[in-house]
């Protein structure tokens, strides 16, 4: 199959060009290294079945000849992170809104292209019952439009919405999968992610900054167990329609991610907390908990995350000391 993955220069996207190279794919990637990086592909540039697009995907001409040209899309092309989303508010609602409206029209007028849609657990908001697990059929609680961190949330269900219409009045396939906190080699803590920031703050032996109280609870998933899943959920005609979970259910505080960071890597870091309105913005909300239920996921490809948050943070700090 021929394959384009949008934000291919990312930290997914690479990880998912590198796994569907070495099933003899050929992979085209467009990328605008907003957060993507150049780095993250280098080691894939002389294979003859990989090309790559250094462009926007509001790029409507060039995003045509790309999904003309494909079998399939995995469309992981978005503003990320909640530093990323603060910082740069109006270019993120675009760029997630308009850019999955040229990847859907296109797929949909070109071919009928399976879509896989890359979405987020942010979707789901402010969890208001306790440690309760996500359902992909749960409500969602948002706070108000005046915090600008839930733009991302708002933006990421409206691509869903769009996706859905696509597939209802269209008749395009496309799966939706909702991730939760990816991590591992080739991930930034540039814009938010807790996991890298941590791991890289104890090698140097800098204070471990902890948001808030630390008592939320976040779940993490390795990359290869994503990738996995993705290519999966690609390759089985059943998911078409549908929206998925794609995450590690067994949960930790922040408090407990810092000290065991500290304790794998060996660090004499001290673990200090942080307001939220001082590592973000004045009047910043949080979810308490964020927990996936992955039994729908499970039932459709037998995903079964295999890798431990302590293995996480043992490979994320190879990489880093490399």
């Amino acid at each position: 199959m021929k394959i384009l993955i949008t934000g291919g220069a990312g930290f997914i996207g690479s990880h998912l060009a590198e796994a569907l190279l070495e099933k003899s794919h050929k992979v085209n990637i467009i990328d605008n290294l907003s957060t993507g990086s150049m780095d993250n592909i280098e080691h894939l540039k002389n294979n003859k079945r990989f090309s790559y697009y250094i462009d926007t995907i509001m790029d409507v001409k060039l995003m045509k000849k790309l999904i003309k040209d494909c079998d399939a899309v995995f469309h992981l092309a978005a503003a990320v992170g909640v530093k990323y989303i603060i910082d740069n508010p109006l270019e993120s609602i675009k760029t997630n809104i308009g850019g999955t409206e040229i990847v859907l029209e296109n797929a949909s007028r070109l071919g009928k292209k399976k879509v896989i849609l890359a979405s987020t657990s942010e979707v789901y908001g402010k969890n208001m019952d306790g440690l309760k697990s996500f359902k992909e059929t749960d409500d969602r609680v948002l706070g108000t439009t005046t915090i600008p961190r839930w733009s991302y949330s708002c933006t990421k269900a409206l691509d869903e919405f769009l996706a859905l219409a696509y597939y209802r009045e269209k008749k395009l396939p496309i799966v939706v999968v909702r991730l939760f906190n990816t991590c591992g080699p080739r991930q930034t803590g540039r814009y938010g992610m807790v996991l890298p920031r941590f791991v890289k703050q104890a090698l140097s032996n800098r204070p471990i900054t902890v948001y808030g109280d630390g008592s939320q609870t976040r779940c993490f998933t390795y990359i290869s167990d994503v990738v996995g899943a993705l290519d999966s959920l690609m390759d089985c005609e059943k998911t078409v329609g549908e929206i998925f979970n794609l995450g590690n259910p067994q949960p930790i505080s922040m408090n407990e991610l810092a000290k065991k960071v500290k304790r794998l890597t060996g660090s004499i870091s001290k673990i200090i907390h942080i307001p939220y309105e001082e590592a973000y913005e004045k009047g910043f909300e949080d979810m308490k908990h964020r927990q996936p239920d992955i039994s729908k996921i499970k039932r459709f490809i037998k995903f079964n995350p295999s890798v431990s948050i302590d293995e996480i943070i043992k490979r994320t700090a190879e990489y880093f000391e490399r």
